[in-house]
């Protein structure tokens, strides 16, 4: 998806309820203040982000009695409640990989770990855009800032072959919520409670492109 119609798609949300025109479209509008995530997102994602603990306390101690040496060894990257100052990533390329967290259900792992992939954020004027570029399944959408610890994420989700991300909105199991944290020396981790596939809790770590980190 186009930079311009990433901001254009989420920012449509928070313009509905607008009872005036404006020639500018969703973007312009947009543009006049801080994109503010919570009339951004949609309902069942309000309610994903404000049950973020439930998800922590339900799918790590599953993903600990599952894989307790890997789960041990990832440190800062498991503490729900670990919050550096910094909280939005600089711009730039950057290394990512997926941990699943809790099983959705009984044909999956309480734990599942994922190889480093490629990432990118950037600049897209009124926020910041991720962008998962390589994989299977690769996010894409806006990073909101919320606090100097916390930001917000939401998008959606991209898969297989395809070229373009869908609106967000339009289809509720793409539709993808969490929040970004840094967690460490040039380490954040975006973590999406309660996802439409296969685990209860998703967390996406990030490092810039040229760390030496490498998985245990």
């Amino acid at each position: 998806m186009p930079k311009s119609s990433l901001v254009a798609a989420l920012s449509a949300l928070a313009l509905t309820g607008c009872s005036h025109a404006d020639d500018g479209g969703p973007a312009a509008i947009a543009a006049r203040a801080p994109l503010q995530w919570r009339s951004m997102a949609t309902p069942h994602d309000r309610d994903r982000l404000r049950d973020w603990r439930k998800a922590w306390k339900t799918a790590l101690p599953r993903a600990r009695a599952f894989a307790p040496e890997r789960t041990a060894a990832e440190g800062a990257l498991f503490n729900a409640d670990l919050a550096l100052p910094g909280a939005t990533p600089p711009i730039g390329e950057y290394r990512c990989r997926t941990f699943k967290l809790g099983a959705a259900g009984p044909a999956m792992l309480d734990f599942i770990a994922y190889p480093w992939f490629r990432c990118r954020v950037t600049d897209e004027g009124e926020a910041l855009g991720f962008y998962k570029v390589s994989g299977s399944q690769r996010p894409v959408g806006l990073i909101l800032r919320d606090s100097p610890t916390r930001a917000v994420f939401l998008g959606t989700l991209v898969l297989g072959d395809e070229q373009a991300a869908l609106q967000y909105g339009a289809d509720p199991n793409r539709d993808m919520a969490g929040f970004i944290k840094r967690v460490g020396d040039r380490r954040w981790r975006l973590a999406l409670p309660y996802p439409h596939y296969e685990s209860l809790l998703d967390v996406i770590e990030l490092v810039p492109a040229d760390s030496a980190r490498e998985t245990p």
